[in-house]
């Protein structure tokens, strides 16, 4: 389920695509599922956990320590959970936060959220092996921050001030971009020529703030260019969506994710608006507060796109312990999208493979 945009000006297509052609779709996922028993039970979300973008990233990571032997050294966390980051250091990634910090002349690889050029430009000034394992559709908007500055516009960038995607989108092009961090931020926003502006947004944004603020830069800005295609990206969305449908009965959602996982404090947000009763992170069940079960009959479960399985059982392990053994699933949507790893990283594991034969 992957939403796409109109070109260059026209309709906010975000909003054509929630209300039109993954409404009907999505109402009969839920108007198919009625539950037949009554008492305790588990809404779980499909799709939930790990994106194409994060299991690539992963797996980047383990087959570099495999091929290459550890210590093979990361920029910042390959994604943002701390399992994934803590296990992958037991089997010897040592994770820095700059380039700089990396030994020359070893092997380095860059996260998933993407890094500017300069960043690219340091590992080559320190004779580094990078591997790139910045996910595909985080690419995508580089190359669409890119072009538009290509062709001198004003890229009013929707994101969170400070996310390691919005630093590196901004790289690309830091004299033209402008972070417009939500709707209440839009009144701020200063560009050249009000009739040369585009946008485009973090991948893990909520959908509907996005809509949100993009119609109030719209009535700013209404010559406002709109990306080829959709930048928040289709896991994001069909997590979402997914929690939209269980906040409708979920007396409480527990969503498995870290806090500095932006999709998964999305997912917080989204089941409290979708009418949930609560809603609470958790990075495993050893977070969860069991006052949390006073008076709830039906309980939401969710992971955000960095979550790995493993600990969404957790959870319902937990939960079933406590009698909430009936599990529901509440399908918003399909995935089966796969990405190839690095090129950098297929080269070397192709090497590998004919040496060895």
């Amino acid at each position: 389920m992957i939403a796409t945009l109109a070109g260059r000006g026209g309709c906010l297509c975000l909003r054509c695509f929630w209300t039109a052609s993954s409404s009907a779709a999505i109402s009969a996922t839920y108007d198919g599922w009625m539950p037949t028993k009554s008492g305790r039970r588990v809404l779980l979300a499909a799709p939930r956990g790990y994106c194409a973008g994060v299991d690539r990233a992963v797996q980047t990571v383990e087959k570099a320590l495999d091929l290459y032997g550890p210590p093979v050294y990361v920029r910042k966390q390959i994604v943002h959970n701390r399992h994934v980051v803590e296990t992958l250091e037991d089997r010897g990634a040592i994770f820095v936060e700059e380039t700089g910090e990396v030994p020359e002349g070893s092997i380095v690889i860059f996260s998933a959220h993407g890094v500017a050029p300069v960043v690219h430009q340091e590992a080559r000034a320190r004779d580094l092996k990078a591997i790139d394992a910045t996910c595909p559709l985080v690419t995508k908007v580089h190359n669409e921050a890119r072009r538009f500055a290509g062709e001198d516009y004003d890229i009013l960038l929707v994101g969170h001030e400070g996310h390691e995607e919005v630093v590196g989108t901004t790289g690309e092009a830091p004299e033209h971009v402008h972070l417009v961090d939500g709707p209440d931020d839009v009144t701020n926003v200063q560009v050249r020529d009000p009739e040369k502006v585009a946008w485009l947004s973090q991948t893990t944004l909520s959908v509907d703030e996005t809509i949100a603020t993009v119609g109030k830069l719209r009535e700013r800005f209404p010559q406002l260019l709109d990306p080829p295609s959709d930048d928040i990206c289709y896991a994001t969305q069909n997590r979402q969506s997914a929690v939209k449908l269980m906040g409708r009965d979920a007396d409480l959602v527990i969503v498995v994710g870290s806090a500095n996982s932006s999709n998964s404090v999305r997912l917080v947000e989204v089941a409290l608006e979708s009418g949930a009763g609560a809603a609470y992170l958790v990075d495993k069940s050893d977070q969860i507060d069991e006052s949390w079960l006073e008076n709830v009959e039906i309980v939401g479960v969710t992971s955000g796109a960095s979550v790995p399985e493993i600990l969404v059982r957790g959870v319902l392990d937990w939960l079933a312990e406590r009698g909430y053994a009936e599990v529901e699933e509440i399908r918003a949507a399909d995935e089966s999208l796969l990405f190839a790893l690095p090129p950098e990283l297929r080269r070397d594991l192709r090497s590998a493979g004919s040496s060895s034969r």
